[in-house]
């Protein structure tokens, strides 16, 4: 009877995400509503990024500066030229702005850029699964509910421009969240041959046509 009095007073926060725009530079769009008012408190989504969908750390510092967005990474240096097979997860942790239609909504987008897979066979696209969000809160001058929230393992400030450490707190009760699924368009094993043979043709000619140019209009001495 506890548990279920518990579960009752709780009402369930929701976060949902969305990958807007197409092709691979997408914008990642994060919305949440929370299960109760969280006035003065700072709200964010820690989001686990697998290998082939990334932040470019570059892109996020200069969004910074036009507060455009905030988020920290983990790590902070990361190889935006890596292919997928040879990337590794990435933590984003994006700090959420209020919604002005409701009071207890949040949402907060940023950039995200699909990385090159190797080829596949029989298909023409990779997919990549993004797990759902982890809602976190920090709440420096208020409290939460006890039989709602519990401290979160999250070792970073309040706030993306502030050094101070801060206790987040996580949901105890969640629903369900939907992964999201990005596709990825790759090449097609069967047409490796293919796609050497042209390579190294067109690669000839090019060089070809360079030396007899070279040749022809080149002055030496």
């Amino acid at each position: 009877c506890v548990t279920l009095d518990v579960q009752a007073a709780c009402r369930d926060t929701t976060v949902t995400q969305e990958l807007l725009k197409e092709g691979f530079h997408r914008d990642l769009l994060v919305k949440v509503e929370l299960g109760e008012d969280a006035g003065g408190c700072a709200v964010a989504a820690q989001v686990r990024l697998p290998p082939g969908i990334y932040v470019d750390p570059y892109e996020l510092a200069t969004l910074q500066q036009h507060n455009l967005t905030k988020a920290v990474l983990f790590p902070d240096v990361i190889d935006v030229e890596a292919p997928e097979y040879l990337a590794r997860d990435v933590v984003l942790l994006l700090f959420l702005e209020p919604d002005a239609r409701c009071s207890r909504c949040f949402r907060a987008a940023v950039p995200v850029h699909a990385r090159y897979h190797r080829p596949a066979e029989g298909t023409g696209e990779a997919l990549v699964v993004l797990g759902s969000p982890e809602v976190l809160l920090c709440c420096c001058h208020s409290h939460l509910s006890a039989e709602c929230w519990e401290p979160a393992e999250v070792d970073t400030p309040c706030s993306s421009d502030s050094t101070r450490p801060c206790q987040w707190h996580s949901p105890k009760h969640r629903p369900a969240y939907q992964e999201l699924m990005l596709r990825v368009p790759v090449g097609l094993r069967e047409h490796n041959s293919l796609v050497c043979a042209l390579t190294l043709l067109t690669t000839g000619l090019c060089s070809g046509l360079i030396l007899i140019a070279a040749c022809k209009y080149g002055h030496f001495s």
